[in-house]
């Protein structure tokens, strides 16, 4: 990702952001291949910042035909029927990305994630997986930390005005400046898995709900055999059933998890403009921060709420238990 230096028109085109994070860090940024899969409305936030931003090329994957439910939140689908007649969503996604900067190659690709070999992730930088099934984020991070190059790994969810963000940079070491010089950082990561498997009882209680509850409704939605926001209130009570039995296998008061955020989280399926535009603009921030090497990197998870409009960066790993 060093490869060459930017050129005359590449140097005018990102000028103003050069500025911001140097030559050195936007030349990386041109040479960063992004996989994007599971477009909408916070992955179109997430990949029209990173395309303005000037990323070597996205790749785009969801297969799901454009209908009045794909217009959710998605500003890059135009509502005209007649554009997007028979076209998938990527298809006019990456059509609406080439207007935003024509110097990034924004392409499609077809396919199942969860059927993809390993050699496929290999040409990627980054990974993002929006709204997918836990056990396709799951499979896919394994694919990924089974490399020899270091591919950045993001999941990202957002349900009425919450969203949350996952992060696995495997072993990372970044540049940070303290006072008038500049130091080397490292931090371990850990994998999707063990984020998600560390046991509930010695997380601080401060620690944000959202955490919980986004457990409770994955493995409701595999237990299911649901897609991401096929729920409804209808639901709440098996939501329930599997919040007592987790809270009760990890020994932890049922209080942990407030009913009402359940509730939103079942009922609110379409996601809130707003909402989306925060969250799609951190997870591009991560993402430029981890190609370009600079800066602190969020561990391991964000979560915003509209309700109260604040953000939390969460670090989940064993460190709980040790």
């Amino acid at each position: 990702m060093d490869g060459e230096e930017l050129t005359e028109q590449e140097t005018a085109l990102y000028d103003r952001q050069i500025r911001v994070w140097g030559a050195n860090a936007q030349r990386r940024l041109t040479k960063a291949h992004i996989l994007v899969s599971g477009i909408k409305g916070t992955v179109a936030e997430f990949c029209k910042n990173i395309v303005l931003a000037g990323v070597g090329s996205v790749t785009l994957m969801d297969d799901r035909l454009v209908n009045e439910e794909a217009l959710n939140a998605n500003f890059l689908i135009l509502p005209d029927e007649n554009a997007y007649s028979g076209k998938t969503v990527a298809e006019i996604c990456c059509e609406s990305l080439k207007d935003f900067n024509p110097m990034v190659r924004v392409s499609v690709e077809k396919g199942d994630l969860s059927t993809l070999g390993t050699d496929f992730f290999e040409q990627f930088d980054v990974v993002v997986i929006g709204y997918g099934s836990r056990a396709t984020k799951k499979y896919v991070n394994e694919k990924c930390r089974k490399l020899v190059k270091r591919v950045a790994f993001y999941t990202v969810d957002c349900r009425d005005s919450c969203g949350e963000i996952f992060v696995d940079l495997q072993d990372y070491k970044y540049m940070k400046k303290k006072l008038e010089e500049t130091v080397e950082c490292e931090l371990n990561f850990p994998s999707f898995q063990e984020a998600i498997s560390v046991p509930w009882k010695p997380i601080p209680r401060r620690t944000a709900k959202l955490y919980f509850a986004m457990r409770v409704i994955e493995v409701f939605e595999e237990s299911e055999g649901r897609k991401h926001g096929e729920c409804s209130l209808l639901d709440l009570a098996r939501v329930l059933e599997i919040k007592k039995q987790l809270c009760e296998a990890n020994s932890v008061s049922e209080s942990h998890i407030p009913d009402s955020l359940l509730e939103r989280l079942i009922t609110g399926t379409t996601e809130f403009p707003p909402a989306c535009a925060i969250v799609g603009g951190i997870l591009a921030q991560e993402v430029i921060k981890a190609v370009s090497g600079k800066g602190d990197p969020l561990k391991n998870f964000f979560y915003y709420d509209g309700e109260d409009g604040k953000g939390v960066m969460e670090d989940i790993s064993n460190s709980f238990t040790s």
